[in-house]
């Protein structure tokens, strides 16, 4: 690689891979001169975004690496998964915390060992650690795999942090009896029938679902 010999790059190198600098400590530095700076303080208008990202990777010597699905690929692979949150207004966003995940198959017991832990419950945790250190959200924001554990919304509730989730299509959410309850009853609540009924009345969708690039439905204490 052209420049890879250079000193500049061989001291970033050997500072990454060789001197014992703490990663907590130089990320708790960062979030705070973010928080210092006028034009990235985080306020209470933004949004914590969770996710998790997967990257491929051979062998089984690496800490945390194990078959499992990989959506940077969209697919099962041997690879690392990093549950991962953002901190946005629209305006900026930056990266906040990051945990690897641990497969199951690295516990004696696989799922059923009590230090397994599936992915919402550390993006749970993480998504309380960004408001403990200053980063004041509206909601936490996540994808469709994470409407589907109750430790999540438990965690976030516990934690007074409202949430929108995408909801998977036949997936369910509280809703009085006449209102859709799932994304698929509220599709064909919104669908054009004729100018007489175009699909915006009685059978509309609650105010907590909203048809924007999926099905989300939020909870605040």
């Amino acid at each position: 690689m052209s420049g890879a010999g250079m000193p500049g790059v061989q001291r970033l190198q050997f500072f990454l891979s060789e001197s014992p600098w703490e990663v907590e400590q130089v990320n708790a530095r960062r979030l705070e001169l973010l928080r210092e700076q006028s034009a990235t303080a985080p306020h209470d208008g933004g949004v914590i975004v969770v996710d998790a990202s997967g990257d491929r990777k051979d062998g089984t010597a690496t800490a945390n690496v194990g078959r499992q699905w990989l959506g940077r690929y969209g697919k099962t692979d041997n690879g690392i998964v990093t549950v991962t949150t953002v901190w946005t207004d629209g305006r900026v966003y930056y990266p906040l915390h990051a945990t690897p995940y641990t497969p199951a198959l690295h516990f004696s017991r696989v799922r059923s060992d009590p230090a397994f832990r599936t992915k919402p419950q550390p993006a749970a945790a993480l998504a309380v650690r960004g408001k403990e250190t200053g980063f004041g959200c509206r909601a936490v924001v996540a994808d469709c795999a994470y409407s589907v554990s109750d430790d999540w919304h438990l965690a976030l509730r516990e934690a007074g942090l409202a949430y929108v989730v995408a909801l998977k299509p036949h997936r369910g959410t509280w809703a009085r009896t006449d209102q859709p309850h799932t994304p698929i009853e509220a599709a064909h609540a919104l669908t054009w029938r004729d100018a007489k009924r175009p699909g915006v009345g009685p059978q509309s969708p609650s105010p907590d679902i909203a048809l924007d690039g999926g099905m989300h439905h939020s909870h605040r204490r």
